[in-house]
């Protein structure tokens, strides 16, 4: 899998202290920050029977647990459809989103992100023995993609014929079940699967997708607490706290 990004340039020129912020909050007096995720993405948000935030485990819940605790608040999770979370986050329903989300230009239209805490690439997940070799050989064949993943976004600009479901679990089942042929997902997320389901692997085509990062989303205008996200972001990449997460999460 694609490593986590160190972010070094960002870190040195980051202005934000966490020392700046804590005063901001302590638990037990209604000061709880209310993420919204879709726990149907491993290995950043899922659900597990002992997970760091109630039931909601992975990378992206570990992360949200720090920079609660980091300013001494309560933290919730809001467990909604992947395409619905910005809505809710507009709405006024979430504080903010953490949920693998890909930092794209017509997203930036509607929220503030935070700096990037991961790099990530979109790969395609096949049966052993497969003709599919690149992006290219998804022409004419039936691609199975997570809808309003950025795995949609590209299957759909390639202009090559897709299916859409809600869960990535879903989209894995069809290919298992011979009812499609590849699924294309996030690097990661494709690691974790093929490690639960023997006889798929990954194909990587570089030249087709390119590096996206993911970042945490807040409500346009909410820059007290975005600046609360990136002061604990900074601090947490630059302890090498989240590439701890990627190894325990991963399994490199």
């Amino acid at each position: 899998m694609k490593k986590l990004t160190k972010l070094i340039a960002v870190i040195a020129a980051a202005a934000f202290t966490l020392t700046a912020f804590v005063s901001c909050g302590k638990k037990g007096n209604g000061n709880t920050i209310k993420f919204g995720t879709n726990a149907e993405f491993p290995p950043f948000e899922f659900i597990s029977a002992n997970g760091v935030i109630e039931q909601f485990d992975g990378i992206d819940m570990a992360i949200a647990k720090q920079i609660a605790d980091d300013y001494k608040m309560g933290v919730k999770i809001e467990n909604i459809e992947f395409d619905s979370l910005l809505i809710a986050l507009q709405n006024g329903q979430l504080d903010a989103v953490i949920a693998g989300m890909t930092v794209t230009e017509e997203r930036k239209l509607s929220v503030d992100f935070s700096i990037p805490y991961y790099t990530a690439t979109q790969v395609i997940i096949v049966k052993e023995g497969s003709p599919i070799k690149s992006a290219a050989d998804l022409d004419g064949k039936l691609t199975s993609v997570v809808q309003g993943y950025t795995g949609e976004t590209c299957v759909s600009e390639l202009g090559y014929k897709y299916e859409s479901f809600k869960k990535g679990t879903e989209c894995i089942m069809e290919l298992v079940n011979g009812k499609c042929d590849a699924v294309v997902i996030d690097s990661a997320t494709a690691q974790k699967y093929i490690s639960d389901n023997p006889g798929l692997v990954i194909i990587e085509d570089n030249n087709v997708f390119a590096h996206e990062e993911y970042a945490i989303a807040v409500k346009k205008g909410n820059t007290v607490l975005l600046n609360k996200i990136n002061a604990s972001i900074t601090k947490m990449l630059s302890e090498g706290k989240i590439a701890e997460l990627g190894d325990k999460y991963c399994g490199n």
